[in-house]
């Protein structure tokens, strides 16, 4: 009727993440249980009516400590992901309208920090600088950094050779109007997708890191963290270390079933 049809896998992706939206937000007021409130007397607990899932290594309900990891996974990550997306565009859009020795020094710089594998530089950064919620940030923002300074710059290279920005420069639009007005309403829906793709890469790369130990630390927990402290359990089957695992790749899954089935016009939109 509308013209506009959202495809079933969308849809549900959609649901699934405003699902965990709705926890990362209201997580305090939807916990049955404080996190590190010692509920049961028996360790790796089934699910019943009073624990819904189950209980961990020491007790704890596990229902709740995994709604109050939501939040400080999809919070840690959202963060880390806008700040590196909106640094890797804003300087890839510069390096696109300036070119010359400042796109090829920038350029240059960023080629040599994503050679260093992510999971080696996050491991030697949280080693050096400890595993601070702010640390954390910083780090997974500075490891992704480079990807989104490339995909924008490559972007906004060919936005700048149209004869509409050529006119624009003509007129003597200085640079923030031509990034601002001409580049970056043309790059915005593939820029839209980079910035999911990220957001799941930094949330398995923060569980890998929580899951080492390096990652949040207590009183503190994020999922990957819950399976590392409850992998005891996992000879009982027990829900303390499944439903956390479950939990990471119900969100990437929904992220990435969301991306792939955006229409096309919003996907490849870069003109």
């Amino acid at each position: 009727m509308f013209g506009f049809r959202v495809p079933l896998p969308s849809l549900i992706g959609l649901v699934v993440l405003l699902a965990w939206a709705v926890v990362a937000i209201a997580a305090p007021l939807l916990v049955p249980y404080s996190v590190g409130e010692i509920v049961d007397f028996d360790i790796f607990g089934p699910a019943t009516d009073q624990f819904w899932f189950g209980t961990d290594y020491l007790g704890r309900d596990v229902f709740s400590r995994i709604l109050m990891g939501a939040r400080v996974t999809i919070g840690i990550s959202l963060a880390a992901v806008t700040l590196a997306v909106v640094a890797g565009v804003g300087l890839g859009m510069l390096a696109a309208l300036l070119g010359g020795k400042f796109d090829s020094l920038l350029s240059r710089f960023f080629d040599a920090l994503s050679s260093i594998p992510n999971k080696l530089f996050a491991l030697v950064a949280v080693a050096g600088g400890g595993s601070s919620i702010p640390m954390l940030i910083a780090i997974l923002a500075l490891i992704y950094t480079p990807g989104s300074y490339r995909f924008a710059r490559s972007l906004a290279v060919n936005i700048n050779a149209m004869d509409y920005v050529i006119v624009a420069r003509l007129r003597g639009e200085s640079f923030f109007y031509l990034a601002r007005a001409e580049i970056l309403p043309n790059i915005l829906g593939p820029v839209l997708t980079d910035f999911g793709l990220r957001f799941v890469f930094i949330v398995l790369l923060l569980s890998s890191l929580s899951f080492l130990g390096l990652g949040v630390q207590p009183p503190l927990a994020d999922w990957g963290a819950l399976v590392r402290e409850n992998i005891g359990g996992l000879p009982f089957g027990a829900p303390a270390v499944i439903l956390p695992s479950l939990a990471i790749a119900s969100l990437t899954i929904a992220v990435n079933i969301t991306i792939d089935n955006l229409p096309r016009k919003i996907r490849d939109r870069s003109a």
